[in-house]
């Protein structure tokens, strides 16, 4: 009888196959994916530095937690799967993953807002609540081509430093979390700021900005907000949103 990845992985992997999965039906609900292109990836508990990412090719509307692909910090896979990886795509995932192991989850964008606010010379602007928070705890990184160099990788994570938001310049957003829930919640913070941002300068007058005083009092705003769970506060509702559309994401 051929074994399931079911069966070759733990519960705790499971359930986080099961996170990452919903993670992605839900980039795809909100319209944030591009096509089969950026990743979401995951570290799985554990001491052996390995990570869970989508199978290269398949729209993030269609992945599940068996489909998701388990690699070591080279993007070699550690369970045998029929589906390809991005090697190249893991480039700014394996970068992130290799020092922040505060960070277990790491989602990348290329969203028309995302991109547009990122070619933007100021960037984001403190100009809504939502950008308060993402200001708190922005870095920027600089256009340095398609990212598959891996020579890269010392530059994104100096720029991330010890952040929870990264505007990737001329390129998207990444945003990175100590669980999906929290990489999903900061990264649709960071999604609106940039929205806001461009419909508040199509109007075409002047925009009033957030006294900068106000920033250093945001992460306890957020905290109170989600009352101290973060991102884990909205994750069980937003499940109950994709199990009402079907559960298949989690075979």
């Amino acid at each position: 009888m051929t074994m399931t990845v079911r069966d070759q992985v733990s519960a705790e992997e499971w359930k986080l196959r099961e996170d990452l999965a919903a993670c992605y039906r839900l980039v795809a609900l909100m319209g944030w994916d591009d096509l089969v292109f950026t990743h979401i990836s995951a570290r799985v508990p554990g001491p052996e530095h390995h990570f869970l990412i989508n199978p290269y090719g398949q729209m993030f509307d269609e992945i599940t937690a068996s489909s998701l692909v388990k690699v070591d910090a080279d993007c070699r896979k550690v369970i045998e799967s029929p589906h390809p990886v991005n090697p190249a795509g893991f480039v700014i995932h394996g970068a992130v993953h290799a020092v922040r192991h505060d960070v277990q989850c790491v989602l990348h964008t290329h969203t028309t807002a995302g991109v547009a606010v990122s070619a933007q010379q100021r960037g984001v602007l403190p100009i809504s609540q939502q950008s308060t928070f993402v200001l708190a705890s922005l870095g920027e990184h600089p256009y340095e081509g398609v990212a598959f160099r891996s020579d890269e990788g010392p530059r994104l994570q100096r720029d991330l430093g010890g952040n929870t938001f990264l505007l990737l310049k001329n390129h998207g957003l990444l945003t990175v979390g100590a669980s999906v829930a929290d990489a999903f919640l900061a990264m649709h913070t960071f999604e609106a700021a940039c929205r806001i941002q461009l419909a508040a300068q199509s109007g075409g007058g002047v925009l009033d900005v957030v006294d900068p005083a106000i920033l250093r009092g945001t992460a306890e705003a957020l905290r109170v907000q989600t009352g101290g769970l973060g991102g884990a506060f909205v994750w069980p509702a937003l499940l109950r949103k994709l199990d009402r559309m079907g559960a298949d994401y989690k075979a």
